[in-house]
């Protein structure tokens, strides 16, 4: 057992492999609980540069919340790990009205990121639909055919 920096944290390949334990969540409870959004979104961030899995449902919770910067943050680290699993969380988020457009056009940015069958269907959905907003659908329209998925 190794102490980090002097404080009760445990590191190690057993204690990461630990369910329950590891880096991903100490950042998950960070994320989740820190005091300021400051130290929330430095543990956001963490999770989408870990590079690991069990990173992505705490993220998928994180989009919804209540705060802009840490919704900012969670869509774009889901962006990181391009998991297919977040596509339906990602595409409520493109679709909320009632969401900040620059949280909307990171979502739409993260799904064409993802590339999944789902994610992509879902973008071209989106841009034809007319009731959307102009900028937004050319916004996606763009990310289509820079992929070549149009």
């Amino acid at each position: 057992m190794e102490m980090d920096s002097g404080t009760a944290k445990m590191t190690g390949a057993w204690y990461e492999a630990a369910p329950g334990k590891g880096i991903v969540y100490d950042l998950s409870l960070a994320a989740l609980s820190a005091p300021d959004t400051a130290g929330r979104l430095r543990a956001v961030v963490g999770l989408g540069k870990s590079g690991d899995p069990r990173a992505v449902r705490p993220l998928m919770d994180l989009v919804a919340d209540r705060d802009p910067a840490i919704r900012r943050g969670a869509v774009a680290a889901l962006g990181e790990l391009k998991s297919g699993r977040a596509v339906e969380v990602l595409i409520g988020c493109l679709q909320d009205r009632g969401e900040e457009m620059e949280i909307r056009k990171r979502a739409a940015e993260t799904l064409a990121a993802i590339r999944s069958t789902g994610a992509l269907r879902e973008l071209r959905e989106f841009s034809a639909n007319a009731d959307e907003d102009p900028a937004l659908r050319v916004h996606v329209a763009g990310l289509l055919s820079h992929n070549g998925t149009v």
